[in-house]
């Protein structure tokens, strides 16, 4: 009886371990099925979101196609964001941060488009080329930065909402090809309307924003 009540002891003993085992396992598992779910969501989300601005190109290119027919603008995909591209030829004459007559119309033919896309912001940016200016203390920075807010402020009189829209200046310093020759200087003399990114549309966003929150809540108690 003792030897039997030993080894029933040993059993039990045995017994209890594996249920621990398969305890742990079954957690183990639980965790690796929630981390497959979290993954598979996350990717459903990136597959929504890659479709979402693939038909939101197509239909930005289909707004503008008869520009693009016409060479008037490009829309192209830089840096991961949407971008109409308009040559500061057709805008403005050499060296002038005025729009031409032209130009004026042409952005008010663009801002009909743009200002009826709902949820979106812009940003306008000036770029030039390489050659400096003949006027005395200006530099190509200061260009740029004209011709930008000179487009803004031209976009705000045909419509564009004013909390949709920014300027910013980039001067000569994010050529799009060489400055090697006057082909190539005329595509780097350029204003570019950014289609400004949605952070919140963003796999991470959530985690991100209470990153920034807390790290914005441990400066304040300092």
């Amino acid at each position: 009886l003792l030897r039997e009540k030993i080894s029933l002891r040993s059993s039990i003993s045995q017994i209890e371990e594996s249920v621990d085992e398969l305890s742990s396992e079954k957690d183990s598992l639980t965790k690796q099925k929630e981390e497959m779910a979290q993954a598979l969501e996350e990717l459903r989300k990136r597959k929504e979101e890659s479709e979402a601005r693939i038909v939101e190109f197509k239909g930005l290119l289909d707004k503008f196609k008869a520009f693009i027919d016409t060479g008037k603008l490009k829309i192209k995909i830089i840096d991961g964001r949407m971008v109409i591209v308009l040559s500061s030829d057709v805008l403005f004459s050499s060296g002038s941060k005025v729009l031409s007559a032209n130009g004026k119309k042409a952005i008010f033919e663009v801002t009909g488009i743009l200002s009826k896309i709902e949820n979106r912001k812009f940003q306008i940016e000036g770029h030039t080329d390489s050659d400096r200016l003949r006027v005395i203390g200006q530099t190509n920075w200061d260009l740029a930065a004209d011709r930008a807010i000179n487009v803004l402020n031209t976009m705000i009189k045909a419509g564009m909402p004013e909390n949709k829209i920014s300027a910013a200046s980039f001067g000569d310093s994010r050529p799009i090809v060489p400055n090697d020759s006057n082909a190539n200087k005329a595509q780097n003399r350029r204003i570019e309307i950014v289609v400004v990114p949605d952070l919140s549309l963003l796999p991470g966003y959530e985690e991100l924003k209470k990153l920034a929150d807390n790290t914005n809540k441990s400066d304040t108690r300092k």
